[in-house]
């Protein structure tokens, strides 16, 4: 049972929109760099989908991770490069972040045959098997079970890895994340259960489609250790990304993050955005997660404002050239609507 101290903070973050704050610890410069770098290039390469958007080089549904950068790159450093990953289709930041081509994720944006599904999948639908991105899904929860199968496979295997599966606050609601809850810590499985709460399911917040606004407590039906996370701070959640991953590993089985996040963004690029004030909107971009890791960075003594500069000019240099080479990358031909569909290479389609 919650002590009274506990039910403070829950309560007092719960108002302010926040998760308890977490100590503040020093980890290696390389990891301070490569959170910065990382972040800033899921930034500037959605930033620059948008424009695209805009100009109908990309097509489709598009939603953005503008403001929830901390969340992939503070559980990269946390993980190992054997770990499988499986989001929703909030999902270009994330293999981004695991090291993904930009280049095959921007030409998968514009639908080309170059892009990381072959033009197949589009925005919801970015996979890199390369990096271990089991990929975006875009039915509203249909990758939390899958999720749990995946680390089945991995402990049935007995490969001593995990997967880290993301979802967002809306699916919740969905009955597969309860089953899938169920199942995990009966078996123990070593997965690692996030849910990305930016507040706003589409365009509902959680008060107003749930009793339960910690969402972190829906664990404790099933006994699963559970946390909040400020998903604002890259600190934050590399260090509770740590801990879920230690237990995983130690065969104790899942455990349920709630990374309170924010996107500053719309759900999609076709959401107006009506549910919310822009005075809200400003309010958590004085919490930044680039700000953040930027701050500390020049705290630490790591790099100078000159050093940072130029990386964002290098990053600024990826991303364009990733733009580049999608308008300049064919469209699949007709005849891949055919191909990746059966194991059979000479299934018998009806052609007609």
């Amino acid at each position: 049972m919650a002590s009274v101290k506990e039910k403070s903070e829950r309560s007092t973050a719960k108002q302010n929109g926040k998760a308890p704050a977490a100590a503040k610890t020093q980890h290696p410069k390389e990891r301070y760099m490569y959170w910065y770098e990382s972040m800033q290039l899921q930034r500037k390469f959605e930033e620059k989908a948008g424009q695209l958007y805009g100009q109908q080089k990309i097509r489709g549904f598009c939603h953005l991770y503008i403001g929830q950068e901390a969340g992939s790159s503070g559980s990269y450093t946390a993980l190992t490069k054997d770990d499988k990953w499986i989001t929703a289709y909030r999902d270009h930041g994330i293999p981004l972040a695991l090291g993904s081509d930009p280049n095959a994720v921007m030409a998968e944006l514009f639908a080309k045959q170059t892009g990381s599904s072959k033009g197949k999948g589009g925005s919801m639908h970015i996979f890199d098997k390369s990096v271990n991105f089991m990929g975006g899904h875009g039915i509203v929860g249909a990758q939390i079970p899958m999720g749990a199968g995946i680390a089945f496979a991995e402990k049935y295997n007995k490969t001593g890895n995990l997967c880290i599966c993301f979802m967002g606050d809306g699916a919740v609601r969905q009955g597969a994340f309860h089953e899938a809850f169920n199942m995990a810590m009966l078996w123990k499985l070593p997965v690692i259960f996030v849910v990305e709460n930016n507040g706003y399911a589409m365009g509902t917040s959680v008060e107003r489609t749930s009793n339960v606004t910690d969402l972190y407590t829906l664990a404790e039906a099933y006994d699963m250790p559970s946390e909040p996370v400020d998903a604002m701070n890259v600190e934050a959640v590399h260090e509770a990304v740590s801990r879920a991953a230690e237990r995983a590993r130690a065969d104790e089985g899942p455990s349920f993050l709630e990374f309170r996040t924010y996107r500053y963004r719309g759900h999609s690029m076709s959401d107006p955005q009506k549910y919310r004030s822009k005075d809200e909107v400003e309010e958590y971009k004085r919490r930044d997660p680039i700000e953040f890791v930027k701050a500390r960075i020049l705290e630490l003594g790591h790099a100078t404002e000159e050093d940072l500069a130029a990386i964002d000019q290098k990053i600024k240099g990826i991303v364009d050239e990733s733009v580049k080479f999608a308008d300049e990358s064919p469209f699949p031909d007709p005849s891949e609507a055919y191909k990746d569909v059966y194991m059979q290479q000479d299934y018998p389609f009806l052609m007609e």
